[in-house]
């Protein structure tokens, strides 16, 4: 067994999406290959109503997969043709693109004000491009969780893991998706298939993602003149990508921590992306905003939706 080095270790920073939301973006935009299949991840974790509640009015995708895990409030859905619900806490939201959406997604908080989740963008290889679009929803009592011998606790989202697996299907990139928690002190080592791209994003407490022999000592991104040697934990916010093998090893801090564990097959594609469209030309992108313009984007009465109800 060999344990997954720590590439790099990432803060991920405050940024405005859609009618004024503002959320934190651990990475999305730009290169992202180091990441593939994966392109974008959005912690939209908030406690001020105001700065959440004007929402992601109409916009299209193409091209991708987005995929939405809410911890507390709701988002509220729609679509141009008709699908509409909502994403409770606890539920998680699997929508493929594919050939166009064109849809909204508006926060509303719980009793406290608060709106926590997750946004992760995964993109489709291009013989997917253009798939009729469909929605898998998961309501929280489907989703298998799983709690070891020594107190870890494990909700899977989505693919293989423990010998069970998740309630999402039929995705592309094959991802495995869990929301991992370690008890305070303990030292746990989870399984990572060699081939994937695989990274963690830390939400509470704190920890150290070791290396084979020492933890984590790793350049960070840059935050300013006050960064004088790298960090050795990685706490709320931390990106953890990690560099190739088939385990991933934490040690848990004085208390605990989670983090979301995402890994998935590279699609070694080119990538042609501008805002919520991915395509891998040029020539494709240019062609979808032009049907945006003409109204000729939606594929119309292709959309499904599947999953628990």
């Amino acid at each position: 067994m060999s344990i997954r080095p720590v590439k790099r270790l990432i803060r991920s920073k405050p940024t405005t999406e859609g009618a004024g939301v503002h959320l934190r973006r651990a990475f999305g935009f730009g290169n992202t290959s180091e990441f593939d299949p994966f392109l974008l991840l959005d912690d939209f974790r908030n406690d001020v109503p105001e700065d959440y509640l004007a929402g992601f009015p109409w916009h299209p995708h193409r091209g991708i997969e987005t995929i939405t895990y809410v911890l507390a409030g709701t988002v509220e859905h729609g679509d141009s043709i008709g699908n509409h619900g909502a994403i409770a806490a606890g539920e998680v939201q699997w929508m493929t693109a594919g050939s166009g959406i064109i849809h909204q997604e508006m926060p509303k908080g719980d009793h406290a004000g608060r709106m926590h989740g997750f946004q992760l963008w995964a993109n489709l290889p291009a013989s997917l491009k253009m798939t009729p679009p469909r929605y898998q929803e998961v309501k929280e009592p489907d989703i298998p969780e799983i709690t070891d011998d020594d107190g870890t606790h494990v909700r899977l989202v989505c693919g293989s893991f423990w010998g069970k697996r998740g309630p999402v299907d039929g995705i592309a990139a094959d991802p495995v998706y869990v929301d991992v928690s370690v008890a305070p002190g303990r030292r746990k080592t989870l399984p990572v298939e060699t081939t994937r791209h695989a990274f963690a994003y830390v939400f509470a407490g704190s920890g150290k993602f070791c290396n084979a022999s020492e933890p984590l000592s790793v350049p960070t991104e840059s935050v300013g003149w006050l960064d004088t040697a790298p960090p050795s934990a990685a706490d709320n916010r931390s990106l953890v990508l990690f560099d190739r093998g088939d385990e991933v090893v934490v040690q848990a801090g004085d208390h605990g921590i989670r983090f979301l564990l995402v890994s998935g097959k590279p699609l070694e594609e080119p990538v042609a992306w501008y805002g919520p469209i991915v395509m891998n030309t040029q020539e494709q992108l240019r062609q979808a905003f032009t049907e945006l313009e003409k109204g000729t984007f939606l594929k119309e009465g292709r959309t499904k939706k599947a999953g628990a109800e």
